[in-house]
């Protein structure tokens, strides 16, 4: 049986205009994770993911390429509840 965890990122560089966040989220319904994605005013990416711990660390590393145009200058990963990450996955609006 697997563990259920998840993980605070907040992921800087250049993240925002390169369809990062769209990216992001195709990248997590393809590993079945739950939780959200949005940029922030200071112009980076943050997310919360929850899910198999594999998923999870497929994530992380996919996180630290992101997609073409996308420049990634550092990922930092935080522990989390895993019950506040709820179901499905959606990108949310700046904050």
């Amino acid at each position: 049986m697997s563990t259920r965890i998840a993980r605070h990122l907040r992921i800087t560089g250049i993240v925002q205009g390169v369809g990062y966040r769209v990216s992001f989220e195709r990248q997590a319904r393809a590993l079945d994770l739950s939780g959200w994605v949005r940029n922030r005013l200071d112009k980076s990416v943050e997310a919360l993911i929850c899910g198999d711990a594999g998923a999870i660390e497929t994530m992380i590393a996919w996180a630290r390429r992101g997609p073409p145009g996308a420049r990634v200058d550092d990922v930092a990963v935080s522990d989390i509840d895993a019950t506040d990450a709820g179901s499905g996955f959606e990108v949310r609006a700046t904050e």
